[in-house]
This record gives structure tokens, C-alpha cells and sequence, in this order.
């Protein structure tokens, strides 16, 4: 894995599901992370060859429960996320799916309750220890690229310190958040403070925060002097930010969305969760188009909503022919 002048993907909780990820790459997205994945969660589940999707999926045992899916297109490009707080369950669980993704990175930027709660995320901040504890077990044990993804501490040299301590466990690279903790998504990201950190390590820095359009992109590298950049919000409201091209109309990107979560059968519940998030970004769930997404059971439905009815219904027959051989 490279880290040198990539966009990236920025992990996203119950958005960066397969389909999303490679809806980002078609439009240009170099490295998807995938959605934060506990390890208290990963550790209970088995890999299995999905052959009616053709995706590799991780179960929960005795269940149905996917709790990761990802296939052979995305697997040079792909990093899993992880939610720790344990050198050896990070470990167990990593080891689960290494085979199938591009790295590993673990977060240290949540700020959500669940997380902190949990000694995961933004919790592990204030625990260095930990965080080297982590990093190394990992590293030398595995084959493919450990980072880790942060936010700022209250001072630029506390972060600058943290980032070092980071560094010396020979991760292949650094994201970093500008924003403090109890910063909220409305408060400027500190790009001056990830410069910082850049100009204190040799590893590569990935620079996140307001990133909006293509243009900034290039603005934020110029600012930080980050090998590359990551969004998050910016790639959620329209995934073609990635395209040199230019944005294309979100009334296109959502359809190519539904057609990517009927093509990978995607969870409903996720499908509409990021439906309804670029739906609110543009418009109002309480308008007939978010009211429909709202009621909406299955994909099929969706499929309906959008005009992909006649893409559902080849993708089912398909399937059914494949299957039949």
C-alpha cells in the first residue's frame, strides 16, 4: 500500500459498507477505509465465500449477521477499521481478515460515548501505552500495513508528541483528524495543526477535515504538506468529489448507490441510513422522497423508488441462473 498523493476515503459508521466503498472508487477514491468494526465483534465471527453475491463475508457465528463484506475488486484498496482497546483481541481479529483487506488501521479519533465507554476510539489518546502496546503487537505479527487515525490533543505539541510516540512503532502511516475531541463537525478543522505533524514525521501523513470539493483536495495538501487526503462528509453528501472530472448530479450518485447495494445486497437498514443522509445534506426527509426511503422495506423497494426496477430485476435473474448451474 502506498500512501503518497492518495484520496482516501474516510471510515464511516453505517455508511462505509461495501457498496459505498466501491461507489467512492469508481469515482476516483485511490484507498476506502471501511466503517469502524469492534473487535469484541469481529472475534465472534467466521469467514465465508458468499457465492450468491461473490463477496467474501465475515459472520457472526450461528447467525446471519454480516458484519463485514468485501470481495476481490476492492481488496489492493481496502483498509479495515478497527474499535479497540486490547492488544490481543486487535489482534485475533486482524489476523480474521488480513488475507482479504489492504491494511489495518485502529481508530483513535472516535469521540462517541459507545467508544470512549469502551476504552476504544478517542479514549485511547490518553493512553500512549496502550496505543504502542497495540501498534506493535500488531506489526509484528502481520504481513500487510498497520495505521492508526487520530484527532488533535488540546495543545499542537501534545499531538506532535502522541504522533512521534506513534511513529516509532513502525506504522506505514498517520491520519489525523483536525479537530479536537469535543470539537463538533460545525467548528473549522485546524489544518495548521496537522502541518505540525507533518513536519515532525518521516512517515506519510493523511491530512482530514473539511474537505468539499475536488479543489480542496489540493488546498489542504498545500496547507499541511500531507502525503494524502481523506474525507469523510464531503464523499457522504456526493461520492464523485473524487473525480477530476468534477462532482457529477447527487440525483445520479444516489442511483448508482442503490444499484451498487442491490448488486452486493446490501443491508437495507444501512442502505437507507446513507440515502437518508445525503438525502437531508440536499433537501428534507419530511418531502415525498425521503418519506419513501423511510417506508421503505427491502431493496426492492428502493429499486422501485429510484427507476432501477429493471436493474433489481436482472441482478435477481442472474443470480437465479448462476445459482441453477
Amino acid at each position: 500500500m502506498d500512501y503518497e498523493n492518495k484520496l482516501v476515503l474516510a471510515p464511516m459508521v453505517r455508511v462505509g459498507t461495501l457498496p459505498f466503498r466501491l461507489l467512492a472508487a469508481q469515482y476516483g477514491a485511490d484507498i476506502t477505509y471501511g466503517e469502524e468494526i469492534i473487535d469484541h465483534k469481529m472475534i465472534k465471527c467466521e469467514r465465508r465465500i458468499n457465492e450468491h453475491v461473490g463477496a467474501v463475508d465475515f459472520v457472526e457465528k450461528g447467525t446471519d449477521n454480516v458484519v463485514f463484506r468485501t470481495c476481490s475488486l476492492e481488496k489492493n484498496e481496502v483498509v479495515f477499521q478497527m474499535g479497540t482497546s486490547n492488544a490481543v483481541r486487535a489482534l485475533s481479529a486482524a489476523q480474521l481478515v488480513c488475507q482479504d483487506v489492504a491494511a489495518i488501521d485502529i481508530n483513535m479519533g472516535c469521540p462517541k460515548s459507545f467508544s470512549i465507554s469502551g476504552g476504544m476510539g478517542a479514549a485511547l489518546l490518553k493512553k500512549p501505552d496502550l496505543i504502542h502496546d497495540i501498534l506493535t503487537t500488531l506489526r509484528r505479527n502481520l504481513d500487510i500495513p498497520i495505521t492508526c487515525k487520530i484527532r488533535l490533543l488540546n495543545s499542537s505539541q501534545d499531538t506532535v508528541e502522541l504522533a512521534r510516540r506513534i511513529e516509532t512503532t513502525g506504522v506505514s502511516a498517520l491520519a489525523v483528524h483536525g479537530r479536537r475531541v469535543a470539537d463538533r463537525p460545525r467548528d473549522p478543522a485546524k489544518w495548521s495543526e496537522i502541518a505540525d505533524v507533518v513536519a515532525a514525521l518521516s512517515v506519510p501523513v493523511i491530512a482530514n477535515g473539511d474537505i468539499f470539493e475536488y479543489e480542496d483536495f489540493h488546498n489542504i495538501k498545500v496547507a499541511t504538506g500531507a502525503s494524502s487526503v481523506m474525507v469523510a462528509r464531503g464523499a457522504l453528501w456526493n461520492a464523485s468529489i473524487f473525480s477530476a472530472d468534477g462532482k457529477l448530479p447527487w440525483e445520479e450518485v444516489k442511483r448508482e448507490y442503490v444499484r451498487k447495494s442491490i448488486l452486493w445486497d446490501n443491508d437495507i437498514k444501512s442502505t437507507k441510513h446513507t440515502l437518508k443522509e445525503m438525502i437531508m445534506h440536499y433537501s428534507c426527509l419530511e418531502l415525498p422522497e425521503g418519506k419513501a426511503v423511510i417506508k421503505s422495506d427491502t431493496l426492492a423497494d428502493l429499486a422501485k423508488l429510484y427507476g432501477e426496477e429493471k436493474y433489481n430485476q436482472f441482478v435477481q435473474e442472474k443470480r437465479l441462473f448462476d445459482g441453477s448451474r
